[in-house]
């Protein structure tokens, strides 16, 4: 089973997904990653060479290849569910998990990340304000599940998604001790 992890940028989905991978025994897809191999070059390069709707082509192209593959846990770019296409094809071929995050949690996790292209404004906290409002119902149309990331560690985190897919009969119970 494909696991995908959506949410805004700086939610966790890459660093929750390393760990939740690690702990299915199942591989690590960062989508991010992958799509700066197609290219060739940065996401923030290509974003600002060719504009974001080439990018949203590219980024579809790759998460539905990534999606019809063996199974992963797949951390996907916070426009990740822009598109009606997108949304459906990730609900319906994964579990979709939303890494729910209010913007003041994620400015105070990313406030020093100069690696994150749509943060690199004058008022990040009112950027990340303005992706939430438009982007939340977007991630809660795609997801099976939301978790509330607040401030659980990573551990905790994992537990709470591994506790929802075994309740809900997409991962085996474990073994009683």
């Amino acid at each position: 089973m494909t696991i995908v992890l959506v949410g805004l940028p700086g939610s966790g989905k890459s660093t929750v997904g390393r760990q939740l991978a690690r702990r299915l025994a199942i591989p690590f897809v960062d989508s991010d990653q992958v799509i700066e191999q197609r290219l060739g070059c940065s996401i923030r390069e290509f974003f600002e060479r060719e504009g974001e709707a080439r990018f949203r082509d590219i980024e579809q192209d790759t998460l539905d290849d990534l999606t019809r593959g063996p199974d992963v846990v797949l951390s996907t770019g916070g426009g990740s569910c822009m598109r009606e296409a997108t949304r459906a094809f990730l609900h319906e071929r994964g579990q979709v998990i939303y890494l729910r995050s209010v913007p003041e949690d994620i400015y105070r996790r990313i406030k020093h990340d100069r690696g994150r292209p749509l943060l690199l404004v004058a008022d990040p906290l009112q950027r990340l304000r303005e992706l939430y409002e438009a982007r939340d119902p977007q991630y809660r149309e795609c997801a099976h599940y939301v978790i509330e990331t607040g401030r659980p560690s990573v551990a905790t985190l994992v537990n709470m998604i591994v506790m929802q897919l075994e309740l809900a009969g997409k991962l085996p119970a474990p073994a009683p001790r």
